[in-house]
């Protein structure tokens, strides 16, 4: 097996754009036999491959479009594997978090067509919750992977951000259409303005799970006919997130120091934050 991706590091200015705007993409950084293997490893899963020939018997435009999401995503294939702590991954990680983080969890979707749109939201959950354990973890890092084996246009099924929104503590007042109407640019800094992107497939965008970003809808009449979506997601060393997950115990069994200080962490329940 070759390398997954055609970088092991970042650049300068890759971690400047993600230090400024709250994200950055990297286009086009699987390599062809890594993208190609890949994809059919996630495509021949079970659960892919049923939810796909559906999708097939209804000419890909399904009366009731619903997307296929499975989270956390543990049925990983030897690439899907070595995402979680391939070079590239670690050196981002590492320049951004620093030695110590560890993994949350994944997950994977399929977009059909004729699927909705996801509006403006940050997901680092401790800003949404009032115990001490939260506010005491609200400034840490939390770090969203995105991986686009098939990429997206702009406006199908497309990610749209808003750069700089990192910098706003999203308290309940702070709202994206208060954000994007000016209200919060002394905050940030900067002006606040969506950012709709259009992205080839095999790319990636490392994101800061502050920054406010979105989803757009999938058109019925999209010349894709489904969008392929992977997560994996990080939080520097500490308390469970929502949905921090278990790990199975085949994963530590074959780990080795660098992926154990990863998985030996506590995993997210109801009581975590209160007990």
């Amino acid at each position: 097996m070759g390398p997954i991706f055609r970088i092991d590091a970042p650049s300068q200015e890759n971690l400047e754009d993600f230090h400024r705007d709250g994200y950055v993409a990297i286009p086009e950084v699987f390599t062809e036999e890594a993208l190609s293997a890949l994809t059919d490893e996630v495509l021949n899963l079970d659960g892919p491959r049923e939810y796909l020939r559906a999708l097939d018997e209804e000419d890909g435009r399904p009366s009731d479009p619903k997307v296929y999401f499975v989270r956390p995503w543990n049925d990983r294939g030897q690439w899907a594997d070595r995402l979680i702590d391939a070079p590239l991954v670690t050196a981002l990680l590492r320049a951004t978090i620093g030695p110590d983080y560890h993994f949350c969890h994944s997950a994977m979707n399929i977009a059909p067509r004729g699927v909705g749109r996801l509006g403006f939201h940050q997901d680092h959950h401790h800003w949404r919750h009032e115990n001490p354990i939260n506010l005491a973890e609200r400034d840490k890092w939390y770090i969203q992977i995105l991986y686009y084996p098939n990429g997206f246009t702009q406006g199908d099924r497309s990610l749209s951000v808003i750069p700089g929104s990192h910098r706003v503590p999203p308290t309940e007042d702070v709202t994206p259409e208060r954000m994007l109407a000016g209200e919060f640019d002394d905050v940030a800094g900067r002006k606040l303005a969506a950012r709709h992107l259009d992205l080839p497939p095999g790319s990636m965008v490392y994101l800061n799970a502050r920054m406010f970003h979105g989803v757009e809808p999938k058109p019925l009449d999209s010349p894709q006919s489904f969008r392929l979506f992977l997560i994996d997601i990080f939080k520097e060393a500490g308390p469970p997130h929502r949905y921090t997950q278990e790990i199975p115990p085949e994963w530590i069994e074959r780990a080795g120091p660098g992926r154990k200080k990863m998985f030996l962490r506590d995993a997210y329940t109801e009581e975590c934050w209160t007990s």
